[in-house]
């Protein structure tokens, strides 16, 4: 049987986050430093007195949670991950830590990434929403329906468990949809206070940084299976895990289907490496006989 680590998205941050390990850990100081030079401001003082506000900042939030999920896993003793994942966000952390990135490459990537996205947001009003307790199938199919009577865009973003679906897409297509869920027999349908339509096509000026970027970057061999969220499947090759992510912005998170191909492949324990116990509860909702826990995140 294998162990699997996962690396949590937006959404798992926190005020404070890191502040005692910056404090008490020489090793996670030095790379919070580091991080400050390569992000171009000082990302450890956010992290560590930033309100829930400021830490809710595409441009904040996306490096925060990358650097403190990557300062939790080095400090783990003797980590052998036999398969990676990650939500999201959370696949550049994952493929730092199965060596696939180096550190400075990865926060970079991660950096550019938010600020693009930011600039998406700001480009088209948009929004997403979470569907609760209605078959993804029923909400692929709302989602389809209202795209074509409309014109308006929304597609399902996050598969996130079981009866735990997310939409993205225009103020009015979510909207539009999000009535219609609730029609159709969804226990809500609400609103996410994010900043824009992530995982939808109104990424797609996002996507072509984030394309230009990985081109120039360089992917080494990893040292573990990653299961990425546009396929939910394994990938050990280089050019794949590059196409992935890059294809990842546009594309949907498919965790649920992440997790149970992971579970199929043999992983009977989970460990969540950053902020936060938010995959933790959602493999649980997608398979209760594995083992979870985490390390770095909260209570």
């Amino acid at each position: 049987m294998k162990h699997a680590f996962v690396f949590p998205g937006q959404g798992s941050q926190f005020p404070g986050m890191g502040k005692e390990l910056y404090e008490k850990n020489a090793f996670a100081k030095k790379l919070m430093d580091q991080a400050n030079e390569i992000v171009g401001f000082k990302i450890s003082e956010v992290m560590i007195s930033g309100t829930a506000e400021d830490l809710r900042q595409t441009n904040v939030t996306q490096p925060s949670i990358f650097l403190y999920s990557v300062i939790a896993y080095k400090m783990l003793p003797n980590a052998k991950p036999e398969m990676v994942a990650g939500h999201s966000l959370g696949e550049f952390s994952a493929l730092t830590c199965n060596g696939t990135l180096s550190f400075e490459d990865a926060l970079r990537l991660v950096v550019l990434r938010a600020n693009a996205m930011q600039k998406a947001c700001e480009k088209t009003p948009s929004a997403m929403a979470a569907v609760l307790a209605l078959e993804d199938e029923k909400v692929e199919s709302i989602c389809q329906q209202v795209q074509q009577e409309t014109g308006e865009i929304v597609v399902p973003a996050n598969y996130n468990c079981p009866g735990q679906l997310v939409i993205s897409g225009t103020v009015k297509g979510v909207e539009i949809a999000c009535e219609r869920m609730k029609a159709a027999g969804a226990k809500r349908a609400l609103p996410l206070p994010v900043g824009g339509a992530f995982h939808s096509p109104l990424m797609e000026p996002a996507k072509l940084e984030l394309k230009a970027a990985i081109e120039k970057t360089s992917f080494h061999q990893s040292n573990s299976h990653i299961y990425q969220n546009i396929t939910a499947k394994a990938v050990f090759d280089r050019d794949q895990i590059k196409q992935n992510l890059i294809d990842q912005l546009t594309g949907p998170v498919r965790w649920t289907q992440s997790v149970q191909a992971m579970i199929a492949d043999g992983a009977n324990k989970f460990t969540e490496v950053g902020p936060g116990k938010v995959l933790q509860g959602l493999i649980q909702k997608i398979d209760k006989t594995v083992a979870v826990d985490g390390v770095g995140g909260i209570a």
